[in-house]
């Protein structure tokens, strides 16, 4: 098993907290994490700047047929990235784009909710 750093996230947290200080970072900071692994992350960052933390919804958009090759990505406020090339090598049909997008926005949005 791999021996990392720091015992946890929340300490993982506290250490990237403490390394972003020493940059004295200019104006407002916010401070935005993904779900689950990186909120007790980015709630030590956010505790040690006095910063609002907010949290950002992504899902990878999987190739139809190979779901685990990401065609793209979506995050919450209709952010959409599409790898073009990897597309267009696949030859991926843009009806099938359009129903991995549809279905990968409606996981956001239920995300959201909760």
């Amino acid at each position: 098993m791999t021996q990392l750093p720091f015992a946890d996230r929340v300490e993982a947290g506290r250490l990237l907290a403490a390394e972003l200080v020493t940059h004295k970072l200019q104006g407002n900071v916010i401070v935005v994490a993904l779900p689950r692994g990186g909120l007790p992350v980015g709630l030590e960052v956010a505790k040690a700047f006095g910063a609002p933390l907010d949290v950002v919804i992504v899902r990878k958009l999987g190739v139809p047929w190979q779901p685990e090759l990401a065609m793209g990505a979506i995050a919450s406020g209709s952010f959409q990235t599409l790898d073009e090339e990897l597309i267009r090598a696949l030859r991926i049909p843009r009806q099938e784009i359009d129903a991995v997008v549809a279905r990968e926005s409606a996981e956001v949005a239920r995300r959201e909710k909760l």
